[in-house]
């Protein structure tokens, strides 16, 4: 049997021949067809609007307007920093609730868990703005913090249980106590496996904070809006559309850059590298010091 039927014989799946080769270049041209020709369609009603004339887009050369989109996404900026911390620290406290020996704690980070995953964050948002009367980033981060917090608690717990049980097993066997366990063993080992959840998440974290916005936080698109909302021609919100979504796109691949980064420096560190171990050789000594007793005669 040659290394190519042997291959063949343990796919999951047939390996596909020359006409599924040509029907999937068919496809892939098809749909770049299709892609290419709804991107021109809006180019064209872009166009056909007036949207790219100048007068549309000089008011964004004044300092003023500037100065406002600035300020908004500092105050973006600003709510996910502070969002995107607690929801770690929230997460990693609920994740160690739920993965407790004690019942009762486990009980109830797992009723918290579940509770702030099911409530929409524009709820929980506005409960804590209109009902405990809260300041406008105080009560954007809280919902914020409450709702990611508690994905990224099960996306830990699901990180550290999927390590392999034998990891745990060793070094309790060794005499290490749980926290030891979890500290240099289980989550080391879970983090670079929860990496793009954790930063998936954030980047919703980043994304809810235009929900800022509807309880008058000035963030990034409260910013867009008041600058739509004073400009004097048709369709004044699709230029400041097409200046700010390129920002918001712009962060989240930062962030996701940002991720890939942290992996490629988690795979370069000394420390996650395994070391090579040499060839037993004979005459090797053993740990005693002493060199391998030859057979008796």
């Amino acid at each position: 049997m040659t290394a190519a039927t042997a291959h063949d014989s343990t796919a999951l799946y047939d390996i596909p021949g020359p006409k599924t080769h040509r029907r999937h270049l068919i496809y892939g041209f098809v749909s770049t067809l299709i892609i290419l020709g709804i991107i021109g369609w809006i180019i064209y009603l872009l166009f056909d609007t007036d949207q790219f004339t100048a007068t549309k887009w000089t008011p964004f050369e004044y300092e003023g307007i500037q100065e406002l989109l600035l300020r908004g996404l500092g105050n973006t900026l600003k709510a996910f920093a502070i969002s995107a911390v607690l929801s770690l620290a929230l997460g990693t406290i609920l994740a160690v609730g739920r993965l407790s020996d004690h019942k009762p704690v486990r009980w109830l980070a797992t009723l918290l868990v579940e509770f702030f995953r099911a409530m929409p964050v524009l709820v929980m948002i506005f409960f804590v703005f209109v009902a405990l009367k809260v300041q406008p980033l105080p009560a954007l981060v809280t919902g914020l913090t409450l709702y990611n917090g508690s994905v990224l608690a099960e996306v830990f717990r699901s990180g550290i249980n999927a390590v392999e049980r034998g990891q745990h097993e060793a070094a309790y066997a060794l005499g290490m106590r749980k926290t030891q366990v979890m500290t240099h063993v289980l989550v080391p080992q879970a983090v670079r496996a929860m990496l793009p959840a954790i930063i998936s998440q954030l980047v919703v974290a980043l994304k809810d904070t235009s929900l800022g916005y509807l309880i008058t936080y000035e963030e990034f698109l409260h910013a867009g809006k008041l600058i739509a909302s004073n400009l004097d021609y048709d369709l004044p919100f699709i230029p400041v559309v097409l200046v700010i979504s390129p920002i918001y796109i712009g962060m989240c691949m930062l962030l996701s850059w940002f991720a890939t980064w942290v992996a490629r420096r988690q795979k370069r560190n000394p420390k996650t590298e395994a070391v090579d171990v040499a060839t037993a050789e004979p005459g090797t000594l053993l740990p005693g010091g002493a060199p391998p007793a030859g057979p008796s005669t």
